[in-house]
């Protein structure tokens, strides 16, 4: 069976590379030879991230339900998650729901607050997406947001995103509502100082090629096909796993996609990141 789902894959990863549409495009490429090569290992982590479910499923209960599904990952920063939980429960939008997901570093103490809950992962999966993908599946919503430990959102973060999400159409405006959307981010580093602002305009076709939006600043509608990839990316690897899901809602599974000009994520250029390997070239102020 898993030789089968292999060769399938392999067609699959085969057709993209020789698509006239995708030759080219670089990030296309690397990620049609990432689901060929490390498929079997993949494959595996979708098994353990299956058992887990059930296992902290069974631990939580009832899962809890909210219009939002905050999820923030998190591993062996007992401190700095406090932050980000904080402006998590700091937003306009109250009827949401913050799972904290720990890949096995250890839980932090959690605030006492009904919407906070929190998970510990039995092993390390050092995946990003697989952790996010706890934090989904453990929850029940109509929308799901993503916040890593060392990150926070302004206040209107998630009232921007509803907005848009669920705007009315204007008079004259027969256009489908967005499926998913993302905000501008501030990316500063530890000592305050910018680096820029990541504010990129949806482009399906700049996408092929380019990585340039970040998962944080990602609020999108709970459907089956959310959910990241499985695969083990290292550190600084191309394309990441923003890009690959933003390119699967996309293009297979046809989502509407857009882009709100306003900051709303403080992003931190972390040299001691735990799923992001920022080079020094990258981290050097703004002139």
């Amino acid at each position: 069976m898993q030789i089968s789902q292999g060769r399938s894959a392999a067609r699959s990863a085969a057709k993209l590379v020789l698509s006239p549409v995708m030759r080219g495009n670089s990030l296309v490429v690397f990620e049609a030879r990432n689901k060929v090569v490390r498929f079997r290992a993949g494959h595996a982590t979708r098994k353990f991230e299956d058992a887990e479910v059930a296992r902290l499923t069974r631990q939580l209960g009832e899962l809890p339900r909210a219009k939002v599904a905050s999820v923030v990952t998190t591993y062996r920063r007992p401190e700095i998650v406090q932050r980000a939980i904080g402006s998590a429960l700091a937003q306009t939008v109250t009827d949401q729901v913050i799972m904290v997901v720990d890949d096995a570093g250890g839980l932090p103490d959690l605030p006492d607050d009904p919407r906070v809950f929190g998970v510990s992962l039995s092993r390390n999966v050092a995946i990003a997406g697989v952790v996010r993908n706890f934090g989904a599946r453990l929850t029940r919503s109509e929308y799901v947001a993503f916040l890593d430990d060392d990150n926070q959102w302004a206040p209107n973060h998630l009232e921007t995103a509803l907005a848009a999400l669920e705007r009315s159409p204007a008079e004259g405006d027969t256009g489908p509502r967005p499926d998913v959307v993302y905000t501008a981010v501030r990316r500063a580093f530890p000592d305050g100082q910018l680096m820029d602002v990541l504010s990129v305009p949806f482009d399906k076709r700049k996408l092929r090629a380019e990585g340039f939006v970040d998962v944080n600043s990602v609020v999108a509608r709970r459907f089956p096909g959310l959910h990241f990839s499985r695969l083990n990316r290292p550190k600084g690897g191309t394309p990441a796993e923003d890009w690959e899901l933003l390119f699967r809602l996309s293009y297979i599974h046809r989502q509407r996609v857009q882009h709100i000009p306003v900051e709303t994520v403080n992003y931190l250029v972390n040299p001691e990141a735990y799923w992001s390997d920022w080079q020094w070239s990258e981290m050097q102020p703004q002139a």
